[in-house]
């Protein structure tokens, strides 16, 4: 999973967003890292909505536009906790071989 994917659904974790709300929310969980434009935003959420990720929750008109809020569906969460958990894995193998290793150890600020 792409990182923009993960923060996006991950913006969705707790509550239904809308477009602005999910693009500062991502931003703000990645620590900067993640800086939605409007068109990748909107790309990836017709392709989460596609793939059963994501669902419309409400759909308004606000001062003459279609303003859409977006939730995490059961398969989205699920699709995100197993990214997190591969995340997880694949750190701890980088973690492990830094315990084994003295200068690795070290960076990391363990005791040699």
């Amino acid at each position: 999973m792409r990182e923009p994917t993960y923060f996006i659904l991950a913006a969705l974790q707790e509550d239904a967003l809308h477009g602005y709300a999910i693009v500062k929310r991502a931003q703000e969980l990645s620590e900067g890292r993640v800086r939605l434009t409007t068109g990748t935003l909107y790309a990836a959420l017709d392709r989460l909505t596609g793939e059963g990720m994501v669902r419309v929750a409400e759909e308004a008109v606000v001062n003459g536009r279609a303003r859409r809020t977006y939730a995490l569906t059961q398969r989205g969460m699920s699709a995100l906790r197993a990214e997190a958990e591969r995340m997880v894995a694949a750190a701890s193998v980088v973690r492990d071989r830094a315990i084994r290793s003295t200068p690795a150890a070290a960076a990391w600020g363990m005791p040699a």
